[in-house]
């Protein structure tokens, strides 16, 4: 874990921005197309500690960034590259351009201040996506990255937000993948290679004590 004095350094409010993966309905809801991910998710406490850095966010003026995955009705642009493309296609559930599936899942708060960025294509929040150049808009030099999934997405978030030039900033407990055990393999061996690895009450702490808090 690193020391108080570089985390809080690395978590001004001013140049800190928290991104949200998937934290949608249709995938970490009651209803979710990937009812395993969605329970391991609320089981791990992952999706409550998102919802507290969310909150937390608001409170010391952190810019929340919220990125969602959908898809047309009629699938025009959709991805067909990869099984997982293909697989998401015959689940019950669809992430459909203006359905409850697409809309933040409870118990994140969502402010009038956030940001939603949707994708219809591709794996990743930030490649292919208007998320580098909001991010230099806020003048962000830190990103948060919660949600899911371990597997795929924020892997994918972190590798993009360091190649962009990007310190990334992991709360290791608020992300989920499946199976349970992947996640901390993938952030001892993989995230924490190139990201700040951290817990939920230690980014948490660190806004409390920001003199920007609000």
């Amino acid at each position: 874990m690193p020391s108080d004095a570089r985390l809080a350094g690395q978590l001004d409010p001013a140049s800190t921005v928290l991104l949200t993966v998937e934290c949608q309905r249709g995938v970490v809801g009651p209803d979710s197309a990937l009812p395993e991910l969605a329970e391991e998710a609320r089981r791990s406490g992952a999706l409550a500690n998102v919802a507290r850095l969310v909150a937390a966010a608001h409170h010391a003026g952190v810019q929340v960034l919220h990125a969602v995955a959908e898809r047309r009705p009629d699938g025009r642009g959709a991805s067909r590259n990869a099984r997982l493309f293909r697989a998401a296609e015959r689940l019950p559930v669809r992430q459909t351009t203006g359905s409850p599936a697409v809309r933040i899942a409870d118990p994140i708060p969502v402010s009038a201040d956030d940001l939603v960025v949707r994708r219809l294509h591709g794996l990743s929040p930030i490649a292919g996506t208007e998320v580098d150049a909001l991010l230099r808009n806020f003048g962000c030099r830190t990103l948060v990255v919660t949600g899911v999934s371990a597997n795929v997405a924020i892997p994918n978030a972190v590798f993009d937000a360091v190649n962009l030039g990007y310190t990334a900033v992991v709360p290791a407990d608020a992300i989920a993948g499946v199976p349970a055990d992947y996640t901390p393999a993938l952030v001892r061996h993989t995230l924490a290679l190139v990201a700040t690895v951290t817990r939920t009450d230690d980014v948490l702490a660190c806004w409390r004590r920001s003199p920007g808090t609000r």
